[in-house]
């Protein structure tokens, strides 16, 4: 697939001024007051213009003929708002096609270049698109990409709920007139309802102020902090084990039960278990914990003492 600067590689050079600023959705309303202000061309005057441009490369013709048709490019893209990407982004696509489309263009041909340049325009969006939905199976045929721009279109013709599944009378004739197989139609019909693989730069209101990233803030702890944690806790645990071997078997047992486990058993189990008194049951608790406790500094400080060494 041919990258973005692969394209504007081959567009016509129109001059550093000639195309208006578009800096994201928030200056998307400036950019379209901006555009208006670029005079539309007769049919003579865009004649003249392709054939200076045809023959001679000249700059200041294709800027002419591009800036000229950026309010059609700005039309398509509203159309394409549906899909969840951003309206500044589809404009800068379609600016790219309809560079493309002014530097292919034959005015001999006798029609206007806003329908010969429409194509290019709609093929630039349409690819930005697929490429930002991320359609790997969808999306690769020639009818497959027609169902995915078509369906919506549909969908409303046939009075369909834009956000839920399709009847399969629905399905059956959708998948007919578009050449598609009626798993196609429900396998994309539910992607669409889902939103696809939307960018996280589109504004969340109308104004463009605020985007969907803004909402993602993450509360949780670093990842190095999180590393270092868990580091800690296996450190901890594997002390905690080696610092076990000091104890007898009953000190193990009766302290793991009553402090080692999430359901700890009570002093009077636990007396019933050993027949000895609860007291007795408590003392050798306290005794075992502060055995393991000299046990665990004993061991920390041996391995501190070794990797000084």
């Amino acid at each position: 697939m041919t990258t973005m600067s692969e394209r504007e590689s081959n567009l016509p050079a129109t001059g550093s001024s000639a195309m208006p600023s578009l800096s994201g959705e928030q200056g998307l309303n400036r950019y379209l007051a901006e555009i208006r202000k670029y005079p539309l061309l007769t049919a003579e005057q865009e004649y003249m213009l392709a054939k200076r441009y045809a023959e001679h490369q000249d700059p200041e013709a294709a800027a002419q003929l591009v800036t000229s048709h950026l309010r059609l490019v700005a039309k398509i893209a509203m159309g394409y708002r549906g899909y969840g990407l951003p309206v500044s982004e589809l404009i800068a696509e379609g600016n790219i096609g309809l560079m493309q489309g002014v530097k292919k263009f034959e005015p001999e041909r006798g029609f206007r270049l806003a329908t010969y340049a429409m194509w290019w325009i709609k093929a630039s969006m349409q690819e930005f698109i697929l490429r930002s939905w991320s359609l790997v199976k969808m999306g690769t045929t020639a009818a497959q990409k027609k169902l995915f721009f078509n369906l919506r279109r549909m969908k409303k013709n046939l009075d369909a709920y834009e956000d839920s599944d399709l009847h399969p009378d629905q399905v059956k004739k959708i998948a007919t007139d578009l050449g598609v197989s009626e798993q196609e139609v429900v396998n994309m019909n539910r992607r669409m309802m889902m939103g696809g693989d939307s960018s996280l730069n589109v504004s969340f209101n109308d104004d463009g102020e605020g985007q969907w990233q803004d909402l993602l803030q993450d509360n949780g702890p670093l990842q190095d902090q999180v590393v270092e944690e868990a580091q800690e806790a296996s450190n901890r645990h594997a002390l905690l084990v080696e610092a076990m071997d000091s104890l007898n078997e009953r000190e193990r047992h009766i302290l793991t039960q009553r402090r080692l486990i999430d359901d700890p058993q009570t002093l009077e189990e636990l007396s019933q278990e050993y027949n000895v008194s609860r007291e007795r049951v408590r003392q050798i608790e306290v005794r075992a914990f502060e055995k393991l406790q000299k046990a665990m500094l004993r061991i920390a400080s041996d391995k501190r003492l070794l990797a000084a060494a």
